[in-house]
């Protein structure tokens, strides 16, 4: 089992970056792709960004390329979500998510959940 918590979220402007961290308990951390997911107010919980076990391999969503980064340290149980040039619809609770599927975007196919952190962007 993997217990996550995400943490680094609050309020940045237009622009500005933001760096998420999830810390995650349980021997098996490697073992899982992780994931970060969003939701906003109103709306349904979407894919952000992937990584794989091993952190080869890395997925994210269109609208997010090029403007955020995740990477892994296995050793340290960790992931984390660089955010730069970010924008007002990016306001959302960011969430870390552990699968047991390879490369998946797919909110059923994620096994264990963070609380959430907060971001809002103002502009």
């Amino acid at each position: 089992q993997v217990q996550l918590v995400e943490s680094g979220g609050g309020l940045v402007q237009a622009g500005g970056s933001l760096r998420l961290s999830c810390a995650a308990s349980g021997r098996t951390f490697s073992r899982y792709a992780m994931g970060w997911f969003r939701q906003a107010p109103g709306k349904e919980r979407e894919f952000v960004a992937g990584i794989a076990w091993s952190g080869g391999n890395t997925y994210y969503a269109d609208s997010m390329k090029g403007r955020f980064t995740i990477s892994r340290d296995n050793a340290k149980n960790t992931v984390v979500l660089q955010m730069n040039s970010l924008k007002p619809e990016d306001t959302a609770v960011y969430y870390c998510a552990a699968s047991r599927y390879r490369g998946t975007m797919t909110t059923d196919e994620y096994d264990y959940w963070g609380q959430g952190t907060q971001v809002t962007v103002s502009s």
